[in-house]
């Protein structure tokens, strides 16, 4: 298996996009295979939610240890703002899982 570039690798750590196929193009058959395919890589977006919701918790902590042990309220930012953004990202994946999982197929 060809190796992989360290970005690329660290973009599908915290990406899920390239797991999926797009449904709105192709013949109907080929449409309906790309959802059947993405319903059965649905089943990766939990590991994802679980990712972004412990390096939200880690990014949190960090910006609670630079603002109060170390008294750097301008350092935690840094920290503060990704941890911040880790809650709406898990929001879209838990959109995109739950409508994987319960919407029926598209004609």
């Amino acid at each position: 298996m060809q190796d992989l570039a360290f970005r690329t690798l660290l973009y599908r750590y915290f990406f899920f996009g390239w797991l999926f196929q797009d449904v709105n193009r192709g013949s109907r058959f080929e449409r309906v295979c790309a959802w059947r395919h993405n319903q059965a890589q649905a089943r990766w977006l939990p590991l994802y939610m679980r990712r972004w919701l412990g390096w939200g918790l880690l990014l949190y902590g960090l910006g609670s240890l630079m603002e109060l042990v170390l008294d750097c309220p301008g350092l935690s930012v840094c920290f503060y703002v990704p941890s911040a953004l880790s809650v709406p990202i898990n929001a879209v994946i838990g959109a995109a899982w739950l409508g994987l999982k319960a919407l029926p197929a598209p004609l």
